[in-house]
């Protein structure tokens, strides 16, 4: 069998914003500890100023910051991707492994694909096949780009349905999205965060947190609001997130629904050295997405042990084992949300669930994401 030697990881990392920027530099940290010899690359240009408007960079906290990374690839300059496929081929390398979530990046992931040739093993880790926001001609961008792939990684069901839809017989594994314990940056107990945020040690603490997006359904928790401060008395929710042009929708909503004491706004992008105090101070974590593929939101929950309440949609079921790390309920339903929270608060479940998490650390480790991609590397060379 053919072991993973020589990798190039092409993907966004420090100082580029969001989840999966901090997925590519936990993935190149947990290869280069199996002793492979890996290569990332990185975007000079994400993405062009007038697609998108907002800061793509944050350097407040270089924890995700990964020394060796060369950024070279402009995703708009044909001529820039020619030259940067013609330096990874130049590198032999045994597998080149794509991060894929828009398909934004199928004319330069197509490119690359064919620089490489057929005999560079093309991989791609797909966090959506298709856009959470669709839009025309998405099919059949997607498919310009993953096709040309010889083996998929895909963190939701959801997802190996619309990988299927494209490209029938594609060779693939599921594997759940690994946990972004890496927040944990100064083991920060619930009570230094909170006396940090000025909450009370016995005060119920829930937490939404990540942009937010329509899909979200931030609504529906709001709407759930009221009967779960009429059931379980003083209840905080923090909602911590950049609201962009939507805030003032979302205030009305906590108005109308006379929450306004229970509800507190932390609105903006939160840096990565500001995300440990609101996942260490509260006691649940809660998704109520209409749609989804899977959230890291609930990876980063589980780093801090701590349960998630999601809706069931997407990938997120595959992640939350119900009533066993926390409980899945159905979309667009703010009487379920309130049962779940109610049910969270009875009985010592909290803490069984925290347990739980902590009995499942395996299944979404790193360590088991580096498995996966070896053993498709060694299921393509039998096939070969």
């Amino acid at each position: 069998m053919q072991n993973i030697s020589r990798i190039t990881l092409i993907g966004p990392v420090y100082p580029y914003k969001g989840g999966i920027s901090h997925y590519t530099s936990l993935l190149y940290e947990a290869l280069k500890q199996k002793h492979n010899d890996v290569t990332l690359i990185s975007y000079k240009l994400q993405y062009p100023r007038f697609l998108f408007h907002k800061p793509q960079k944050d350097y407040a906290s270089d924890r995700f910051k990964v020394d060796d990374t060369q950024f070279l690839l402009n995703t708009v300059n044909p001529f820039n991707i020619f030259l940067t496929g013609r330096i990874i081929r130049k590198r032999n390398p045994d597998t080149v492994i794509f991060q894929w979530w828009h398909p934004y990046f199928a004319p330069c992931y197509r490119m690359l694909c064919q620089i490489l040739g057929k005999k560079v093993h093309k991989m791609f880790i797909c966090h959506n096949v298709f856009p959470h926001e669709r839009f025309f001609l998405d099919k059949f961008l997607v498919k310009l780009a993953l096709r040309k792939g010889d083996s998929y990684i895909v963190h939701s069901r959801s997802d190996a349905r619309d990988l299927l839809s494209i490209k029938k017989n594609a060779v693939f594994r599921h594997n759940p999205l690994p946990t972004y314990n890496a927040f944990h940056i100064t083991g920060m107990s619930m009570l230094q965060a909170r006396r940090k945020l000025n909450k009370g040690t016995d005060e119920k603490i829930l937490l939404f947190f990540g942009f937010v997006r329509e899909y979200k359904g931030l609504k529906h928790l709001i709407n759930a609001m009221p009967k779960i401060k009429s059931t379980l008395g003083e209840i905080t929710l923090m909602i911590v997130g950049s609201f962009d042009k939507d805030k003032q929708k979302y205030i009305e909503l906590i108005h109308k629904n006379n929450v306004t004491d229970c509800i507190e706004l932390i609105d903006g992008y939160m840096p990565d050295n500001e995300v440990e105090k609101y996942f260490a101070a509260c006691d649940l974590v809660i998704c109520p997405y209409e749609s989804a593929t899977q959230s890291a939101i609930v990876q980063i929950a589980f780093g801090f042990e701590k349960p998630v309440i999601v809706t069931n949609v997407g990938g997120l079921p595959d992640a939350v084992d119900d009533g066993v790390t926390g409980y899945v309920v159905e979309p667009r339903n703010p009487e379920a949300l309130a049962e779940a929270v109610r049910k969270c608060y009875t009985r010592e479940v909290i803490k069984t669930f925290e347990e739980n998490i902590r009995k499942q650390a395996y299944r979404f480790s790193w360590e088991r994401m580096t498995e996966v991609i070896e053993e498709l590397q060694n299921d393509l060379y039998v096939i070969k």
